[in-house]
């Protein structure tokens, strides 16, 4: 990407020559070369990291303003883009605190931060994760546009809106989307801190798709819970699929029935979820369906991503724990009936979520891709959460989570994929 965007506060202020003419910072100058889009740095803070000796090709920028009063150190916070510098003088004037989006950058060179032993630094992770979502030649380029973040238990360490020229659409970490099947791994999670994290067998059978509950049809926005569980063919039993992994909604339907929630509609039962996985995540329901009724933002869900990293809910101590085999083509004859994963990959299932275990290209990540395009992931070292987030009609769950494998690798190796 070459375009640049600019939206400047004074007539003839430009971010070219503010950035050539220097900072005031106590630190040695920066600079921008605007032939090349050539950004160094001397010093920047990034996070609780400071970096030395930074070039970067900024592809994409708009200037936000300058705020004037007493300058601040050069900071650069990955989860916006937004990059601070402290004091810059411009045909004799000295402006303080100048802000820039960078939309699109490549990082050339960096020195210092905190890094894992022998590993890449924070800031080297952040751009290979940044161009892999941008790239137009991956699988991310089939599925934009959509909203990405990355982060530890902490928060957020990176993130973007990617757009695209023939969708419209701008996702950002507040946009609310139906998740669809990211539902279930909060309703997992919530069926695990109402048990104190000791599931019985009942539980297990159910939150792993093999109670036999495998003719769900649909739930209407204004029935309960328990209403729902008997619509149509929902609350239909059979005894063929009994004890076979297939992915199916009336797995969960009944099992929030029978524990005592069929009197709820959709307040009732998001007031309910929230009593236990916590009131701070963000979650309604447009229809009364633990499995896929679930509506949300990126940056809701990520605060329920978040708790899994630290340990504060139940479910962290139950990721991959029970997992079933779930590809009828390449599980013990009769174990596995119904995938929605094509079937030249074999995962398993946990209790409410993916376990990204394929044998051939699968990193062990723990997953709740949703048929709308809502994809979150836990890494299989549980260090890490992200998120891809859109909407769409049908049949994207599984297309997001080729580019979220893809932002994944990125940041655990820092070399775009």
């Amino acid at each position: 990407m070459t375009s640049t965007t600019r939206s400047f506060p004074y007539p003839s202020l430009s971010l070219a020559a503010l950035l050539l003419c220097g900072s005031l910072n106590a630190h040695a100058t920066d600079t921008f070369d605007s032939a090349t889009n050539l950004l160094t740095l001397a010093s920047v803070s990034v996070g609780n990291s400071t970096y030395t000796n930074v070039s970067a090709t900024l592809n994409s920028y708009t200037l936000l303003g300058v705020d004037n009063g007493v300058p601040v150190a050069d900071s650069f916070e990955p989860t916006n883009n937004l990059l601070t510098l402290g004091a810059v003088v411009f045909q004799g004037n000295t402006y303080n605190n100048v802000r820039v989006t960078v939309n699109a950058y490549t990082l050339l060179s960096a020195t210092g931060g905190a890094a894992s032993p022998g590993g890449p630094s924070t800031i080297q992770r952040v751009a290979a994760a940044t161009a892999t979502a941008q790239s137009a030649t991956n699988r991310c380029a089939a599925v934009a546009p959509f909203y990405w973040e990355v982060g530890d238990k902490n928060g957020a360490q990176a993130s973007g809106t990617v757009t695209s020229a023939t969708d419209a659409t701008v996702y950002t970490a507040s946009s609310l989307m139906s998740i669809a099947s990211a539902s279930k791994w909060l309703y997992g999670a919530y069926v695990a801190q109402r048990r104190g994290g000791a599931l019985n067998d009942s539980d297990v059978k159910f939150l792993t798709f093999r109670s036999g509950y495998t003719n769900f049809s649909a739930c209407l926005p204004n029935q309960t819970i328990g209403n729902c569980a008997t619509f149509l063919t929902n609350g239909v039993h059979s005894n063929v699929t009994d004890g076979r992994f297939y992915y199916d909604g009336g797995h969960m339907q009944a099992h929030a029935s029978l524990i005592g929630l069929g009197p709820l509609d959709n307040a009732g039962f998001a007031a309910e979820v929230g009593s236990q996985i916590g009131t701070d995540i963000g979650l309604h329901y447009s229809q009364p369906q633990p499995a896929g009724g679930g509506v949300s933002t990126a940056s809701d869900y990520a605060r329920f991503l978040r708790k899994l990293l630290d340990g504060s809910l139940a479910m962290a101590n139950l990721l991959g724990t029970n997992a079933v085999c779930t590809n009828p083509t390449t599980c013990p004859t009769g174990d596995a009936l119904s995938t929605p994963i094509p079937t030249n990959e074999s995962w398993h299932y946990s209790i409410g979520h993916w376990v990204e275990d394929d044998p051939v290209v699968g990193d062990g990540a723990f997953s709740s891709p949703g048929a709308f395009g809502f994809y979150p992931w836990i890494d299989a070292g549980r260090s890490t959460y992200g998120i891809l987030a859109r909407r769409v009609d049908s049949g994207g769950g599984y297309d997001s989570a080729q580019c979220g494998r893809q932002i994944r690798k990125a940041w655990a190796t820092a070399v775009p994929q």
